[in-house]
């Protein structure tokens, strides 16, 4: 099913409309209001937000693909503004929103299924759960099967986003702020943290990090999906688990210094390599992600594994060493695409699989 932007938008719509009636009425949501904020799907792939839309000559300024999205967006502000007290908190709002638009990619809910039963056959039940990036959900939701009374700490930095949160699960601790805001007193403290977390070259504002003397640490802080790694593995208990979807950067990137960070700290249990259409219907974006399964450990490793390191597989990509031993593990064809970066690799669902 492809991504309909108009659909998204509306539903997105409809329930921070919901969220702002719960929290004017004080009161919990109903099964059919839960359903309403269950549809919510964050704003990446929705970057007409960010487009101006006070007044209808904003809209001559809109590229024509994104014009029909126009009454929409117009909408969205109104209803924001309608339930501030003030343009401060308007400006907070939709400030928060913006920011989401660049990392706020969700989740297929049958991937995170399948992440959480895989670690469950395996006999991992968590009774505290991490979701440093929870956006709608999705992750408490797939562990709720398994381990329903989990206790569960989820972080979204969106604003609205954390409010919707708090609506759905208001069993849990639902957090509208940075991950990097965690305490000091959760520093190895949950069984398992497993998110889809945000990607790129996004700076996060760490004292522990920032200030570090440790170079790949101060490196992280630089960009935010290293970060993540990094400091979930912080708040994780010795043997706990790290089991996060993350882009190909990761475990691609030429520069190995945070995987070697990471190797100091756990050990790479499973990757799996995702086709770029896995996250297409959900998010309307292709991009080749990696499902990552890390095990935290108590002491140095001896011998070093060779998941640190790239090489050449047979096609001569430059890829992970772990995918080149375990070629099973990519879920698609591996090529060579040019982007506006240049070229790169692809994982190309194959033929029948889209």
């Amino acid at each position: 099913m492809a991504f309909n932007r108009k659909e998204k938008l509306r539903d997105n719509i409809e329930a921070i409309r919901t969220v702002f009636t719960l929290e004017k009425q004080q009161r919990a949501a109903t099964p059919e209001e839960r359903e309403i904020l269950g549809r919510f799907c964050g704003f990446g792939g929705l970057k007409c937000i960010l487009n101006p839309a006070a007044n209808l000559m904003d809209a001559a300024q809109w590229t024509k693909s994104d014009r029909e999205l126009f009454p929409l967006t117009a909408e969205l502000h109104r209803l924001i503004r309608d339930n501030s007290k003030d343009e401060r908190e308007y400006k907070r709002y939709f400030d928060s929103l913006k920011s989401s638009v660049l990392t706020a990619f969700y989740t297929p809910p049958e991937v995170v299924a399948a992440l959480a039963d895989t670690l469950y056959d395996n006999g991992i039940t968590p009774r505290r759960l991490l979701d440093p990036s929870a956006g709608q959900g999705v992750f408490i939701s797939a562990f709720g099967v398994n381990a329903p009374g989990a206790e569960v700490m989820a972080f979204d930095k969106d604003l609205l986003t954390g409010k919707l949160l708090s609506f759905l699960y208001p069993q849990h601790k639902v957090r509208a702020e940075g991950f990097e805001r965690i305490e000091k007193p959760f520093t190895g403290y949950f069984d398992v943290a497993a998110s889809n977390i945000p990607f790129g070259d996004v700076a996060v504002f760490d004292p522990e990090y920032t200030g570090a003397g440790n170079y790949s640490r101060r490196a992280a802080a630089k960009t935010i999906h290293n970060y993540f790694f990094l400091k979930s593995l912080d708040t994780v208990r010795d043997g706990g688990i790290v089991a996060f979807i993350t882009s190909q950067g990761v475990m691609n990137a030429r520069e190995g210094a945070i995987r070697m960070e990471m190797l100091k700290h756990a050990d790479l249990v499973s990757a799996i390599r995702l086709p770029n259409n896995a996250f297409r219907a959900n998010a309307g974006t292709d991009v080749v992600s990696d499902i990552l399964f890390l095990q935290k450990r108590d002491r140095p490793i001896d011998i070093e594994p060779d998941w640190v390191h790239l090489e050449q597989n047979e096609d001569g990509f430059a890829i992970n060493s772990y995918f080149v031993d375990h070629p099973e593990m990519i879920l698609g064809d591996m090529v060579m695409e040019s982007t506006r970066f240049g070229p790169d690799s692809a994982c190309k669902a194959r033929e029948g699989e889209d």
